[in-house]
């Protein structure tokens, strides 16, 4: 079933705002080991994680959680009865597999994607988006290869072949959607995971 978007664009662009924040994480990354990126990345992600967990079980991190962020969640996090991770989780998720798994570069670049991208993408597709696709649009979508494009374009030292076929493997997945079974991959962590891994394949190949 189809989900409904139900955020306001006010609290879409304060739940991206939250979401934008996120490119401190591939910027501090681009100068520090990724030993140090790991300590400071591990801990994060716990508490996240750890947050999410106690919101499905524990009554009082429950009605804390559901009336501090309510206003800025979509539909499926909503659901009080079913364990799901939201967001943030899922993005810091990324960050920690992308610093263990693929070289900086490609790292940095793939999660400044998601950051910058995804984050246009929901803004100018809530504002402007008029021909629809599932759950996406065209306006959004275009913007997200547009601003991909100026992403791969800045990061220092990166093969721009490399990059634009990383700008479109990240656009194709925030617009189709990545799925396992029935299960939606969040594509806080498909966007930067699918084009890390077309990035580093090619790296290999060049």
């Amino acid at each position: 079933m189809e989900e409904i978007d139900r955020l306001e664009l006010r609290y879409e662009v304060a739940r991206k705002a939250i979401h934008v924040s996120s490119l401190s994480i591939p910027v501090i990354y681009w100068f520090i080991s990724r030993e140090l990126a790991l300590l400071l990345l591990l801990p994060l992600f716990s508490g996240f994680f750890l947050i999410d967990l106690l919101k499905n079980f524990f009554t009082p991190v429950s009605e804390w959680y559901h009336r501090t962020f309510d206003s800025m969640l979509r539909t499926h996090e909503l659901e009080r009865t079913k364990l799901h991770l939201n967001g943030a989780t899922y993005i810091v998720m990324a960050a920690v597999l992308l610093v263990l798994f693929f070289p900086k570069i490609i790292a940095v670049t793939a999660f400044s994607l998601v950051a910058v991208s995804d984050t246009l993408a929901a803004i100018i597709g809530k504002s402007f988006g008029k021909h629809r696709f599932g759950q996406k649009s065209v306006e959004g979508s275009a913007a997200f290869f547009v601003s991909a494009l100026v992403v791969v374009g800045v990061v220092p030292g990166l093969n721009i072949f490399v990059g634009i076929i990383m700008a479109i493997a990240a656009t194709l997945t925030e617009g189709l959607m990545v799925h396992i079974g029935k299960f939606k991959v969040d594509d806080n962590l498909s966007i930067p995971l699918v084009s890390a891994v077309v990035g580093t394949l090619l790296l290999s190949i060049l």
